[in-house]
């Protein structure tokens, strides 16, 4: 999951959005993908990103490399406004092929 660090959101709120994140990105993976994932012990990584742009650029790396990111957008019911993108889920996929684009990023 990549995360955004700039808008300041709570432990908590942060906690929501990746979960939310990677549910979205468990259900657009294949099922063959999905008990591969499920057998290995379900790993996930939390990154971080300053921006949005920054974010969006992950993103489009990720989708032109052929994996199904799911990006994230809050409902707005509290921290922050409707519509803010806050991060997206990539995989379960093959952690090499994420590597490749996300490696460089610092854990959150």
């Amino acid at each position: 999951m990549v995360v955004r660090k700039d808008l300041n959101m709570s432990v908590g709120k942060i906690s929501a959005q990746v979960s939310h994140a990677s549910l979205e990105a468990y259900k657009k993976a294949s099922p063959e993908v999905k008990k591969a994932w499920e057998m290995s012990g379900m790993k996930k990584i939390v990154l971080k990103v300053n921006s949005e742009k920054d974010l969006l650029e992950y993103f489009m790396q990720c989708k032109d490399a052929g994996m199904k990111p799911a990006l994230i957008r809050d409902a707005g019911h509290t921290q922050i406004p409707a519509g803010t993108i806050t991060g997206f889920g990539v995989g379960p996929a093959e952690e090499m092929e994420i590597d490749k684009i996300l490696g460089e990023l610092k854990l959150l």
